[in-house]
Formats: C-alpha cells, structure tokens, sequence
C-alpha cells in the first residue's frame, strides 16, 4: 500500500471550512451580497437586512464575514427565544441565522424594535423571504416585508470549479482535470456539497491506497447529483 506522508498528515489536522473574507469566491451569483456586505456600514439601506438564498449559496459565509467586520454576535433563529436580546445587542450589532426558524415570533418582532431603539445592526439570514416566513403577528409581518432584501443564487459552473480547485489545493490534492469535471457534472450544485466532496474523495483514496482518479469518482459520485 503506498504511503502518502503529507497527505497523511493533512488528513490528521482537517479543520472546519474556513469563513474568512480571503476564502469567500465571489460571482454573478452572490456579488449584489457581497456587496452589501463591503459595503457596510455607510451605504446599507437600512439597519436591518435579510440575506436569503438557498442552502449551501454563502449566507453564512457572507454573515460571518460582516460579524467579524461589524463586531456582532450571532445566535439561531431557534434559540432567539432564549437569548437575552440586550446581551445579544450590547455590541450593537447581532446575526440571526435562519430567522424563518424562530418559534417565539414576539421575541423577534421584540428584537427588531430594540434594534431600532438602539440604532442597532441587525443580519438576518434565511432560505426564503422573510415575507413568507411562519409568522401571523401582524406588527411583526409588516415589519418583514419592510425589510430590504439581498438575494444570492446557487453557484454557477465557475464558482463550484473554483471551490473545487481551492479544497483541492488546500488538502495539497492534485486532482486531473477529468476527476474535477467529473465532479462539477456529477455533485449537488453548492458549496458545501463541492468541499464535501473533494474532502470525501481524498479520504476514500488513502483508505483505499488509490489515486484520486475519475474511475474512484465514479464509483463515489456516479448517483449524486
């Protein structure tokens, strides 16, 4: 069985998907969400926004990236009932991930007024906008629909080959032209789908003492996508 002693040793220290600004590949599809991102906080359209787009299209990688710059804390839409919203505020801007998840809708309509009393920052992210969300308390309603809106697609061919390259280059994975293609045809259309893989097919090349090919791609991916 060949050994592979970098690749080892990557293999030894993966860590979690890096959310830096450096790391985030911009395109057609997620450009107008960078944008606002860069752009705060002097051309924000208002203090609260909503990022919607579907799983996998950089929402927490945008909202990450805006935390760090902003100083906001970031809590999950399902545990917004049991945050302390002044702690939550106190650096004067939050993230609320998956706000459509929010159970206690008066804890939000809650937030967003003190936002607003306090000249607070407020992120909100989610797979649909935020006037679909599961909410009936009409204050509340009116005040989502309100909310200015930036949305990001999937990521086009471009995009998900460039995430291809980078984990690639990251795990010091060389992958053949025909292994990446491959992929970009045969995987879910995401991000995390696009990491996931290379990260998958690496892993199954050492167990198996085999290289990263197509055929080992096949035989991973030939029913995904």
């Amino acid at each position: 069985m060949p050994v592979y002693p970098p690749r080892q040793l990557a293999l030894a220290l993966d860590h979690a998907e890096s959310y830096a600004r450096e790391d985030f590949l911009s395109g057609p599809s997620n450009e107008a969400a960078l944008a606002l991102i860069d752009s705060w906080p002097d051309s924000w359209p208002a203090r609260a926004v909503a990022l919607v787009g579907p799983e996998g299209s950089g929402k927490t990688h945008l909202a990450t990236i805006w935390a760090a710059a902003a100083g906001a804390r970031v809590v999950s839409g399902r545990h917004l009932g049991e945050t302390n919203l002044p702690a939550a505020l106190a650096t004067g801007a939050l993230v609320v991930e998956d706000a459509a998840a929010v159970e206690d809708e008066r804890t939000l309509f809650h937030l967003i007024n003190l936002a607003r009393e306090e000249g607070a920052f407020l992120l909100f992210t989610g797979r649909t906008m935020p006037s679909l969300w599961p909410v009936s308390l009409p204050d509340l309603v009116s005040r989502l629909r309100a909310l200015p809106v930036v949305t990001l697609e999937g990521p086009d061919d471009a995009l998900l080959l460039g995430v291809l390259l980078k984990v690639s280059a990251d795990r010091q994975l060389a992958l053949d032209d025909s292994v990446v293609r491959y992929l970009l045809t045969h995987i879910e259309r995401s991000f995390a789908a696009a990491r996931g893989a290379v990260i998958a097919l690496d892993k199954e090349a050492l167990r198996q003492g085999r290289p990263p090919s197509r055929a080992l791609a096949a035989e991973m991916f030939r029913d995904s996508g």
